[in-house]
């Protein structure tokens, strides 16, 4: 079957993250189809190897020492227009979509611009900006479920959205084929605008000229367990806000410009930590760790992580 499916070995997983980060996959293949997906996840299960869905890799740190299982990439991709309902298959890029929807005069997801990932990583994960999130958008996801080895449709209720989270990431039996989202007519030109309008602000705020895996960690969100938190002027704002951005705790904490090895925290937006360009996973841990410790000591939060990790 390995002959049959085009497996490769050993690849470097640094090639297909947004970090430029990780080692080899053992096992490595490109699904081009849900046909091609059942099969590798066939092979996995009878070699009773662990497996790994990769979409643009945007989110992920993976190990230095790579993974030792099988990655499937999947690049299912194809865009189908129909009544404002627009079918997007999961390996579908983001910037594709973005750029489709401004040729066919729809508007809606203008502030995702920039971010790169496809469309299953960011139903996976609910990725979100400028006050915004995919599930706004989402009608219904199609997906494979593992578990029956069956073809289902979710329902944006069934989907389960939750800050930078969904069903999709909870239970790993279900792997995204499709999704049909819906946006609203617009003109060409005021779509393009308030593209730009978004990039400008990203372009300003975010250090996209570095690698990175976008922002590290979640906004901590404020519930009855506030009163633990200390050492924060501000409290009332945010309790209006209902969370503290994670990149004010960091930077607050003086950790702007720390360096670990090829890393650094960004000095433009310190939720980031990017790649200076010989940047290990272990570089990224060591800054990931530095900032939980100071933030913990600090305001006696504990944060949580918005990336996910690989081969660790």
């Amino acid at each position: 079957m390995i002959n049959k499916l085009n497996f490769q070995r050993n690849v470097l997983l640094s090639r297909y993250t947004s970090f430029r980060i990780g080692g080899p996959a053992k096992y490595f293949f490109v699904a081009e189809s849900s046909s091609q997906l059942r099969k590798a996840i066939e092979f996995a299960h009878k070699n009773n190897l662990k497996f790994f869905i990769l979409g643009g890799g945007s989110n992920l740190l993976v190990s230095d020492k790579g993974f030792d299982g099988l990655v499937i990439k999947i690049e299912i991709s194809g865009i189908i227009f129909k009544n404002r309902i627009v079918q997007v298959f999961s390996g579908e890029k983001l910037s594709n979509v973005i750029n489709y929807l401004a040729k066919n005069n729809l508007s809606g997801l203008e502030w995702a611009v920039g971010i790169p990932g496809t469309i299953g990583g960011a139903i996976y994960g609910n990725v979100g900006a400028f006050s915004h999130s995919i599930s706004e958008l989402v009608k219904d996801v199609k997906v494979i479920d593992l578990g029956s080895r069956r073809e289902l449709i979710y329902k944006n209720r069934d989907c389960r959205f939750i800050y930078r989270g969904s069903i999709f990431k909870k239970d790993r039996n279900l792997i995204i084929i499709s999704a049909n989202l819906k946006f609203k007519k617009a003109k060409k030109d005021y779509v393009k605008r308030l593209m730009q309008k978004y990039l400008s602000q990203k372009r300003k705020n975010q250090p996209l000229e570095f690698y990175s895996a976008g922002c590290i960690f979640k906004n901590f969100f404020i519930d009855n367990d506030f009163k633990k938190v200390k050492g924060i002027k501000e409290v009332e704002r945010f309790k209006k806000c209902g969370s503290i951005p994670s990149a004010y705790l960091i930077e607050k904490c003086g950790l702007k410009g720390a360096k670990v090895g090829g890393a650094m925290i960004s000095k433009k937006h310190s939720n980031f930590i990017i790649n200076l360009g010989n940047a290990k996973a272990k570089d990224v841990i060591a800054l990931i760790n530095l900032i939980k410790k100071e933030i913990m000591k600090k305001f006696n939060i504990k944060l949580e992580e918005e990336i996910e990790y690989l081969g660790f």
